[in-house]
């Protein structure tokens, strides 16, 4: 393990020596650091992008296979495709990332979990990935990041673009995608529709004497998951530049999961996310943006029912009452002014509003609370200098008031060379389960947790290559855990230390993409556990992509390793090290036709991201696609 890892860091100035000087990278824009648009480089922010041809040359089959082992990004999942998943940002904990969809807050309102197993691939454009504190800008649960998904829409170059795509693979697996998307100079449109289905694997194994391991049960089975999504988006653009869009995504899913020694548990759950949003400038200088939007997440567990469901969704029948069920919703709606003060200097006033809603079986004694956030930024360049400073203050309905702000600032030297530094607070609020469940025996009285990051960043970027380093240590106070009666409290603090590097190439007709993550996540409350690192996240974790195309033909292949981890607060249960790799092609027979085929994890490792909770091993897939390029 040690030396794949040594031999990840090392192509970094080795593949940087043979990097092609004819090579141009485009610069991507993107939004979510500052909730204005500017491009990755310009931001101060560390900033991951993923488009929507990124998501083809990889061909993964969930938002955990994209995303794992980026910078910062580590998963812990209990099972296989459609398994319960957790992301640890930049080693915080699992609820400490704020995750978007088209500028939407998703995810359970209970447990405060989005939910990205249930995220369909199919429909997603782009992602972007903001590491580091955010609350300035987006209010709770922004401590280690915010991921913002953006989904499907249409063009403008006055075409109708039919897109289709079926996949099969191992295990049953089976995936169709059927879309229709067009527009003009004004306006545009998207419509997708899909469906995926695997047999699934035996989600969680036992060994002798783990009866309070993992699941807790020896249900050695399949579990097979089903999932139906559907998205639409569009908008319209008036020649004054006043445009109105709005979105809409639903994602259904069936899981079978292990909790029983006679097998029948199931879960259904339901995301949906419909947002609008309109624009327009009273002023040359003064651009207001109005959105409005809603997220839903519902989810009920079924023990040894039957579940029959048309693909319409025109007829359920539950012959069984759910077991427990969790419906939650969020309101949301927000108000931004981006002034231009002067050249290269941007101030953005806005103000956010939530209310969150949660109906369950488990008893909550309060069941609706909001948030209202007011926030400041202030953008500016000059010459070789840029800053950005935000300010923003939080009130919530249940914990009161909370401030929270960031300063940035970046410097240019000669030949593309940036160095970058940064500190900011963030903030997360108790979520309903650690207040009120179960049947309202949670802790009312929690504080909400806070933490403080410092950060250090130097990037270049030449022609045809690219790297950044940024190092960080952020320290988290009012840690809730679970005190010696199983009773959640503010008893716990964390200190985390981590260095992150990236190096992108384009070399005689090879594209390369390159990640190293050095963290240290431990735990700093000063009992039993102090020095401990804090669960399911390791210290080392590297990644590469490395692709290539021939003529119609296109070759690939991703190596992802992640080192040690602990499953446990008393780093009691050790989880192995582990490294995978991944290999593609594709082939273009005819115009805007191809055929992909991925073998994941070919060597097939067998490894754990979460105790006693197996992963896929060696599995295949063929892509038949149809997407018309404009």
């Amino acid at each position: 393990m040690k030396k794949t890892l040594l031999a990840a860091a090392l192509l970094f100035p080795t593949l940087a020596a043979h990097a092609a000087d004819q090579a141009t990278a485009l610069d991507a824009v993107q939004v979510t650091a500052t909730r204005t648009a500017v491009t990755v480089d310009d931001t101060l922010s560390a900033v991951t992008v993923l488009t929507r041809a990124d998501i083809d040359r990889l061909q993964p089959v969930s938002v955990q296979d994209l995303l794992a082992g980026l910078p910062g990004v580590v998963f812990a999942q209990a099972g296989g495709l459609g398994q319960q998943s957790s992301l640890f940002l930049r080693g915080t904990n699992s609820t400490h990332t704020l995750l978007l969809v088209d500028g939407v807050r998703v995810g359970s309102v209970g447990a405060g979990l989005p939910a990205y197993e249930q995220i369909p691939i199919d429909q997603i454009e782009r992602i972007e990935i903001v590491r580091g504190p955010r609350s300035s800008l987006y209010g709770p649960d922004a401590i280690g990041g915010v991921i913002q998904i953006f989904t499907r829409r249409g063009t403008r170059d006055g075409g109708l673009a039919p897109s289709l795509s079926l996949t099969t693979g191992s295990r049953s697996y089976s995936d169709g995608q059927v879309g229709l998307s067009g527009g003009e100079r004004h306006a545009w449109y998207n419509f997708g529709l899909g469906g995926q289905y695997t047999s699934g694997i035996n989600a969680c194994r036992m060994g002798a004497g783990t009866v309070f391991a993992g699941c807790f049960v020896n249900e050695p089975d399949h579990d097979a998951y089903r999932n139906w999504n559907g998205a639409a988006s569009g908008g319209y653009r008036w020649d004054d530049g006043t445009e109105l869009s709005a979105n809409f995504l639903r994602s259904k899913s069936d899981v079978e999961y292990d909790g029983s020694p006679y097998g029948g548990n199931q879960a259904v759950n339901e995301q949906r996310v419909a947002g609008a949003q309109l624009s327009f400038s009273p002023l040359a200088a003064w651009k207001v943006t109005l959105n409005a939007g809603q997220s839903k997440d519902r989810s009920s567990t079924y023990y040894q029912g039957t579940y029959e469901d048309s693909f319409s969704g025109t007829s359920a029948y539950y012959p069984r009452t759910p077991e427990g069920y969790a419906n939650s919703r969020r309101n949301q709606a927000s108000w931004q002014n981006d002034v231009t003060l002067a050249a290269n200097q941007l101030l953005t006033l806005g103000v956010d509003w939530q209310q969150e809603h949660i109906a369950s079986n488990t008893g909550y004694l309060d069941s609706s609370r909001a948030d209202t956030g007011g926030y400041a930024q202030y953008q500016a360049q000059f010459g070789r200098n840029d800053v950005e400073v935000s300010l923003r203050h939080d009130h919530n309905q249940q914990f009161g008031n909370r401030t929270t702000g960031a300063a940035a600032w970046g410097y240019r030297f000669d030949h593309d060379l940036r160095l970058t530094a940064s500190y900011g607070t963030a903030f997360h609020a108790p979520t309903f389960n650690d207040v009120y469940y179960p049947y309202g025996l949670g802790n009312p009285n929690l504080r909400p947790e806070t933490s403080r990051s410092l950060e250090l960043g130097l990037s270049q970027r030449g022609t045809g290559w690219n790297w950044a380093v940024n190092a960080y240590q952020t320290t988290i106070d009012q840690l809730i855990a679970l005190d010696a009666n199983y009773m959640p409290q503010n008893i716990s603090r964390a200190r985390i230390r981590g260095l992150e590097a990236q190096f992108g190439a384009d070399f005689a007709g090879w594209q390369l993409q390159s990640y190293l993550t050095l963290q240290q996540p431990k735990n700093r409350d000063g009992g039993v556990n102090d020095g401990n690192l804090l669960a399911r996240r390791p210290e080392r974790t590297a990644r590469i992509d490395l692709d290539r195309r021939l003529g119609a033909f296109g070759l690939g292949a991703t190596l992802n390793a992640a080192g040690y981890r602990y499953d446990d607060a008393a780093n009691a249960h050790r989880l192995a090290g582990y490294a995978t790799t991944d290999l593609r092609a594709s082939y273009a027979f005819a115009a805007d036709w191809r055929v992909e085929a991925r073998l994941a994890n070919a060597f097939d490792r067998r490894y754990e991201t979460a105790y006693y909770f197996n992963q896929p091993g060696r599995s295949w897939y063929l892509t038949l696609r149809y997407a018309p390029q404009h």
